[in-house]
């Protein structure tokens, strides 16, 4: 028999800032809204076209205090989940239903931006080190003695 498998990646952007609250019993849960592009064809102009989706995330614990501090509206991510089904009457009397997914891991991408520039603020890794040894080369040749 086959076993069940629930499992959901999702890379896009934050439509909104995230919304933290905490459970009673003091747990932290963070919101996301999620908007992830589907390319699409046209079948009357020809033309691609991207289609946004809408998912709602919930992330638990330090990973949705860490959510709510470094993610704002418009920042690239990646969540690794599980769909969860609910369902609750709301007020008016009527039974309602959401698809939302419950992240595992959210990876933040890309930087975050300096507030004049726009511009990201880190620097990768070994950047800094050939920014540093570009000035020895230039005049290396200079210097050796053979």
């Amino acid at each position: 028999m086959a076993a069940n498998i629930n499992r959901v990646v999702l890379v896009g952007n934050l439509t909104k800032d995230p919304e933290l609250r905490h459970t009673p019993s003091g747990t932290a849960v963070c919101s996301l809204r999620l908007a992830v592009n589907t390319r699409r064809k046209d079948s009357a102009t020809g033309e691609w076209t991207e289609k946004p989706n809408y998912f709602d995330i919930t992330v638990w614990g330090n990973q949705g205090e860490s959510c709510a501090q470094y993610l704002a509206k418009g920042r690239p991510v990646a969540v690794d989940g599980r769909l969860e089904w609910r369902e609750w009457d709301a007020q008016d009397g009527t039974k309602r239903q959401a698809v939302e997914i419950i992240a595992d891991s959210v990876q933040f991408l890309g930087g975050r931006t300096d507030a004049e520039g726009g511009q990201p603020q880190f620097v990768p890794a070994g950047a800094a080190a050939q920014t540093e040894n570009a000035d020895f080369a230039a005049g290396a040749d200079d210097d050796i003695p053979f």
